[in-house]
Order: structure tokens, then C-alpha cells, then sequence
């Protein structure tokens, strides 16, 4: 997932990717961090893109990007992770986690995870992360984007049918019922307002996720 996005967005225009991010697979771990000094090691993602590997969590990821790398991104892209991240999953989602570590540095952060199915296509998550830069470059440029919620991009991997648009949703963290679930791109349900509903009638949902984690 991280190769397949790094490909394409240093495929655009103007564009110079930095790959930091965990050493070992880190889902589940939300926001946790690491105390005190991180091991790092020079790596490549599956392509052979070169990249910075860290024995922490995706938080850490981002710590070292900033503070150790010194690096002063216009965005910040975690992902592309494998499954889902929606509803109350995004309390427990690292990718989601890393994306708000990197707006309390000040820096707008869109998380992007692609959805469960026989085979993950991280080629369509990372062609409408890629329509995203484009369409908010100028504002990234200017540092326009806010940093008071980061988004939350999910994009079904469609066994039958293609995905069906892209929708602006809510998130209700309070529930993770379906949450889990292969989306159906044969649907031909509409007007879903919840990230949950919209992506399994099969959407690709984009939502706005608070940068501290809700409440227990």
C-alpha cells in the first residue's frame, strides 16, 4: 500500500515524496508513542523507494519526520493501509493516528485506507489520493488547509462492480457495526450521510476525523 501511493504521487507534477514509516505492520495501535529516543534504519518500500524505517508505531513515524529528519511538509499522507478505517475503528487506527500526529505539528494530514476484499486494488486508493493533491495543491502551497481535523479517506476494494464516487460523510465513532464488512460496488443505494453505510453500498468515503481522539 505504502509503495503503491509513494509510485503515484511522485508520478505528479512538482511533487517530492519522503517515506517515513514503521518498520513492522502497526495497525491497531492508533496513537500510541514511543518515549525517548527511536531506532532508525535506511530501507526502500516494495518498489525500491527509499525511505526511512522506524521501530515505533506510526506516531513515531512522524515524530522522526519532523523533529529528527527535520522535514516541513506541505501534507502529510499516511497509508495506504490494508482494510478499512471507519467509525469507532478510527479511535484504534494507526494510520488515523499518524494523520493526527502530524496536524499537531501544524500540518495537514489525510489518512487513506484501502477496503477489505478477495484482493486489496491500492492502485484506486492512490489515484484519488493523487485527484486530492491536484485539487488542493495551491491551498497546500499557501498553507490554507485547516489543522484543527484531519481526513479520512476509505476506498473500496470492489470484487464485482467498481467504486462509485466519492462522497463526504460523517463518522460516528460510537459504533463499529459493519464496520468490518466487504463493500458492495453493485449497489445502487444513494444518499448515505455515515462513512460506515456510504462505503458498503460502495463509495469511497472522505470524512473529517477530530485530531484528539474521542472521549472514552
Amino acid at each position: 500500500g505504502i509503495d503503491v501511493l509513494v509510485t503515484t504521487l511522485a508520478a505528479l507534477d512538482g511533487v517530492e515524496v519522503t517515506v517515513v514509516a514503521p518498520a513492522q505492520q502497526q495497525s491497531g495501535t492508533g496513537g500510541q508513542s514511543t518515549e525517548g529516543p527511536l531506532d532508525t534504519t535506511s530501507a526502500a518500500t516494495a518498489g525500491g523507494h527509499e525511505a526511512t524505517a522506524v521501530t515505533g508505531f506510526p506516531t513515531d513515524a512522524v515524530r522522526v519526520a519532523f523533529d529528527d529528519l527535520g522535514l516541513e511538509p506541505h501534507v502529510v499522507v499516511a497509508g495506504i493501509n490494508e482494510g478499512q478505517n471507519l467509525g469507532g475503528i478510527v479511535e484504534v487506527s494507526g494510520t488515523v493516528g499518524a494523520a493526527r500526529a502530524a496536524a499537531r505539528q501544524g500540518v495537514p494530514a489525510l489518512a487513506i485506507s484501502q477496503g477489505v476484499a478477495d484482493a486489496f486494488d491500492y492502485e484506486v486508493a492512490a489515484e484519488l489520493a493523487a485527484d486530492w493533491v491536484e485539487e488542493h495543491r495551491e491551498a497546500l502551497l499557501a498553507g490554507e488547509l485547516p489543522v484543527d481535523t484531519v481526513l479520512n479517506l476509505n476506498v473500496p476494494s470492489c470484487d464485482t462492480g467498481e467504486v462509485r464516487g466519492v462522497v463526504e460523510v460523517t463518522t460516528d465513532a460510537t459504533t463499529t457495526e459493519g464496520a468490518v464488512e466487504p463493500a458492495d460496488c453493485t449497489s445502487a443505494g444513494d444518499g448515505f450521510t455515515d462513512d460506515i453505510t456510504a462505503f458498503l453500498n460502495g463509495f469511497a468515503t472522505l470524512a473529517e476525523v477530530t485530531v484528539e481522539p474521542a472521549a472514552a
